[in-house]
């Protein structure tokens, strides 16, 4: 199982830079209210705005690539690696986007990162 790590961390990658492509692009575009109506209006200025298109797209690759995952892996194996990408967007979060994160936070991200070791090691 081991040899499919890298796998697994391109379907981390691909799921982290989706994440980080569709908060860029839901911050450029202007606020809309949360209603049926608004929501209708503004999808194809939200699904066509550049950075929520590929950050799409990108979610697509890593979906993609995790189904691949899932069909050489144990479940148990590959699923608790998804933290990993917890890690990677509090960390974006706090060092690029300015986001405060407390000590609770940094506790809980520890505590993910130790669980991927163990789940690892498993293998």
């Amino acid at each position: 199982m081991t040899k499919f790590i890298p796998l697994i961390l391109f379907t981390i990658l691909t799921n982290f830079l989706s994440q980080i492509m569709l908060k860029k692009g839901m911050t450029v575009l202007p606020k809309f209210d949360l209603t049926p109506a608004s929501v209708l209006s503004s999808a194809f200025t939200i699904v066509f705005n550049p950075w929520v298109f590929f950050g799409l797209v990108m979610m697509v690759v890593s979906m993609g690539s995790h189904l691949l995952v899932l069909s050489r892996v144990d479940l148990s194996f590959a699923y608790p690696f998804i933290g990993l990408s917890f890690v990677l967007i509090t960390a974006w979060g706090y060092f690029v986007l300015g986001e405060s994160v407390n000590t609770i936070r940094v506790a809980g991200v520890g505590c993910i990162c130790l669980g991927v070791v163990l789940v690892a090691q498993s293998a």
